[in-house]
């Protein structure tokens, strides 16, 4: 199985659109969130990640189809320290998850990065938890800190972050 990662060109922008979609359909259990009047979810932020230096777009694929994407910038909860990067988005499409291609994808955009790096999870989403923990704990350890009530991350409430350097 070849897994790649691969930076998403500003021409297949709206691949990437469609795939947040499906991403923001799967998360709307946590969210209870709608659609809009066009029956999308849409993603306020996508044309920045071609405009802001900071923000970097990448597709996840499996022997060269699609199977999720890995969105990173600097807008941090936790951490107001600008050289410090958020996994602001990361999905992968049901088909390919508890297959490794996940953890494997995961850490692979945090090694393209390396230095401080802050991530957030819905309290509700249980999966997530076992899933960023298990992640962050193969690449640094018990070098992590986990930040509890984090506010201002989620619509319908707190949320929780984890912060982490990967340039041990």
């Amino acid at each position: 199985m070849n897994i790649e990662i691969v930076k998403v060109a500003q021409e297949e922008r709206e691949i990437l659109a469609r795939l947040i979609e499906l991403y923001e359909y799967d998360f709307s259990e946590y969210e209870n969130s709608d659609v809009n009047f066009l029956g999308l979810y849409g993603y306020t932020y996508l044309d920045y990640y071609w405009t802001e230096k900071q923000r970097f777009p990448y597709f996840i694929k499996v022997n060269d189809k699609l199977a999720g994407f890995a969105m990173v910038c600097d807008y941090c909860y936790v951490s107001k320290d600008k050289d410090t990067l958020f996994m602001s988005e990361f999905f992968v499409m049901k088909k390919y998850r508890r297959s490794g291609i996940g953890k494997y994808a995961a850490k692979k955009v945090f090694e393209m990065h390396p230095g401080k790096w802050e991530l957030t999870l819905h309290p509700n989403n249980s999966i997530s938890h076992l899933f960023w923990e298990s992640v962050i704990k193969e690449m640094v350890g018990n070098n992590f800190k986990k930040h509890l009530d984090v506010d201002d991350i989620y619509d319908d409430g707190l949320g929780i972050a984890y912060t982490f350097s990967n340039d041990l």
